[in-house]
């Protein structure tokens, strides 16, 4: 062994989208005489600058990604595991369990990873939450629809970004959403595919909600306002986090968040739950393993000053994390969606404007971009801007959202039945 304690890190993410956490974590890692050891499923470019040992192997065969850590953990004393990449959080839990360093636990990750899981344990525990029913047909799914009573959501069991999530509002749409919801689990992991969960429509504002856990004790950092957009779909087209959002100190929703993850066994780590704000009270949509996407933790760093790197990595290696907020603002993000599929030609985005801190496009020219149900996240941009109140954050975003450049080709979405289109920018595939 060559004596050096390190953090195992499970799949590093795209540049675009996690560079700033691998940053605080390298810091992190060396303020405590720690190094940082890297799986990842393609070769290293920018992570070379962050750990000191990368491991190229197919992340998707768990079986070598497990026999690869045991490898390292045979020169190296491994103290904590952490992962970020939803497909992932499963075998990274079951390595945090196998190495006796914290995590979110075998079971509490199951419960996150498994939405049927997640809806049975719930409703067990007596938490508010819809009618649900998992099918394995579309004969099965109108009976449950017909049960719980319309509008229905209908949802792969294990995906993540809204992939394959549909409202149906009658029998008709029902059989076109249990198809499309079908069809999208058959990108997910083996266990999950096929068939769809068929839940009641939990109306009201959708928040998201990233929190800190120690030893089961649940700590929320910060909330995310979501925008959604393409219905019946719920494509995530943006997020608005404000330092003094009122929900951080409400009691229901705190304690709602507390109790679920208490159900479902989580103990170190960070989640991300998404709550939808009924008039019966908070409802738990689903509680995912992991920290949130589509940069919400950037930027709930930028308006509130809790860097959720280094809040991962002291709970990933057994600290109480601060997460106590040392700044006071607003932060949103907006991502650009083409109007129909499209061929990219090019995407430009603004390099000023009023309270602009980042824009990027997120596509090469020659992406085909696909709305659903024939793909996802078909984002050609995004931009984040900063205010003082929410208000003036959304104005920002759509004045720099306006700025942005898409020259592109429209051509026909995809037939129905046809397969779907991995979504640009669900896997890590910098070169």
């Amino acid at each position: 062994m060559n004596g050096t304690d390190a953090v195992l890190v499970i799949g590093s993410g795209l540049k675009l989208y996690r560079e700033y956490l691998v940053t605080s974590i390298h810091a992190r890692a060396r303020a405590a005489g720690l190094d940082l050891v890297l799986i990842n499923n393609i070769r290293p470019t920018w992570q070379r600058a962050y750990f000191a040992e990368v491991t190229v192997v197919n992340l998707f065969d768990h079986d070598l990604l497990a026999r690869t850590a045991r490898e390292v953990a045979s020169r190296r004393r491994i103290v904590g595991v952490m992962c970020w990449d939803e497909p992932f959080v499963m075998p990274a839990a079951h390595l945090a369990a196998e190495f006796g360093v914290p995590g979110l636990s075998v079971p509490g990750v199951d419960g996150c990873r498994d939405k049927y899981h997640t809806r049975s344990k719930l409703t067990e525990a007596g938490l508010p939450q819809p009618g649900f029913a998992m099918t394995a047909t579309v004969e099965e799914a109108r009976a449950a629809a017909a049960r719980i009573g319309y509008p229905v959501v209908v949802k792969p069991r294990a995906l993540g970004a809204s992939m394959g999530v549909v409202l149906a509002a009658d029998e008709a749409e029902l059989d076109a959403a249990f198809q499309v919801a079908s069809a999208a689990s058959l990108i997910g992991d083996e266990p999950y595919r096929g068939g769809a969960i068929v839940e009641g429509y939990a109306d009201g504002p959708e928040i998201s909600v990233d929190g800190a856990l120690h030893k089961g004790e649940y700590q929320p950092m910060f909330v995310a306002r979501k925008k959604t957009g393409e219905p019946p779909y719920f494509e995530e087209v943006g997020h608005v986090v404000d330092a003094a959002d009122p929900l951080l100190r409400d009691e229901a929703l705190v304690d709602t968040l507390a109790r679920a993850h208490r159900v479902l066994g989580v103990e170190d780590g960070i989640t991300h739950a998404e709550v939808r704000l009924t008039s019966r009270g908070p409802v738990v949509i689903e509680v995912n393993g992991r920290l949130g996407g589509d940069l919400i933790p950037f930027l709930g760093k930028t308006a509130t000053g809790i860097d959720p790197g280094e809040v991962l990595f002291d709970v990933a290696t057994g600290r109480r994390p601060d997460v106590v907020a040392t700044k006071r603002s607003v932060a949103g993000i907006r991502f650009g969606y083409p109007e129909h599929d499209c061929v990219v030609r090019s995407v430009a985005v603004p390099a000023e404007a009023p309270g602009l801190v980042t824009a990027a496009p997120m596509v090469d020219p020659g992406t085909s971009l696909r709305l659903p149900p024939g793909g996802y996240i078909a984002r050609h941009s995004f931009v984040v801007c900063e205010a003082d109140d929410p208000a003036a954050c959304d104005a920002r975003l759509d004045a720099a959202g306006a700025l942005v450049a898409l020259d592109a080709e429209r051509i026909e979405p995809l037939p129905p039945g046809a397969t779907l289109e991995m979504p640009t920018g669900l896997l890590d595939v910098d070169e």
